[in-house]
């Protein structure tokens, strides 16, 4: 197993964001995770990223224990990942936001970076726009970056937060189709996602939480046709 959660509890205050959450994620495998907004699923990623503290529990990473490494360090790792809402560089350029990327979260030297940047800039379709300020980017591209700078550290483990969120059926075809070819070169992935219908097209199994808590685990046809999956997170009685 390249991932392995054990009993991820935290808190802020009096509110419990997760409870008892444990999961494996085998290497080459993608993991989709599901659950009604609220459910504790980016308050998951803060935790396996370093973004947020564990109150208990154990995060192991690579055979390793990080539960107590900052997050540059798990980026350094082979941790990588997306936020929901992209932050690029806006004054930077899409290279140079790559090149950024790789240099200080994937430890690369700049000759090797420049090759590292080339090629993602080719598998995620920002090679046209490489040198126009990534502040000016439609919402597309600025996902597309937001994908490329995680690609950009070398991550053994890529975690992708709702990076389909807001585009339409189209660009997130365009996207799922970016995402299976980045599956295929054999790079983990865990992925957040409300659109559904992306997420059973490349994922190889299903987490389901709700209120901080696991909900279902386990193959996608199988986990969306469990009536309670259907009942707290689409809305349809059982």
């Amino acid at each position: 197993m390249l991932l392995k959660v054990e009993n991820a509890n935290k808190s802020y205050g009096a509110l419990k964001v997760t409870r008892n959450i444990s999961f494996e994620v085998a290497e080459g495998e993608t993991l989709g995770i599901l659950g009604p907004n609220g459910a504790g699923k980016t308050t998951l990623f803060n935790l396996i990223s370093g973004d947020a503290g564990l109150d208990e529990g154990s995060i192991y990473f690579n055979g390793s224990e990080i539960s107590g490494l900052r997050p540059f360090q798990r980026c350094r790792s082979g941790i990588g990942r997306s936020y929901q809402v992209p932050h690029p560089f806006g004054n930077m350029s899409v290279f140079e936001n790559l090149m950024t990327a790789a240099c200080f979260g994937g430890m690369l030297p700049e000759s090797e970076a420049v090759k590292v940047a080339e090629e993602i800039l080719e598998v995620t379709g920002l090679t046209s726009v490489a040198n126009q300020p990534a502040g000016s980017m439609t919402l597309l591209n600025r996902k597309r970056l937001e994908l490329a700078r995680a690609l950009s550290t070398r991550p053994k483990l890529l975690l992708l937060d709702e990076i389909a969120g807001g585009l339409t059926e189209h660009e997130a075809k365009e996207l799922v189709d970016e995402l299976k070819r980045i599956k295929a070169a054999g790079t983990t992935m865990i992925w957040i996602e409300h659109v559904v219908h992306a997420l059973m097209s490349i994922a190889d199994r299903l987490l389901v939480i709700n209120f901080g808590e696991k909900l279902a685990e386990g193959l996608p046809t199988d986990v969306m046709n469990d009536a309670e999956v259907k009942r707290v997170y689409m809305g349809i009685e059982a």
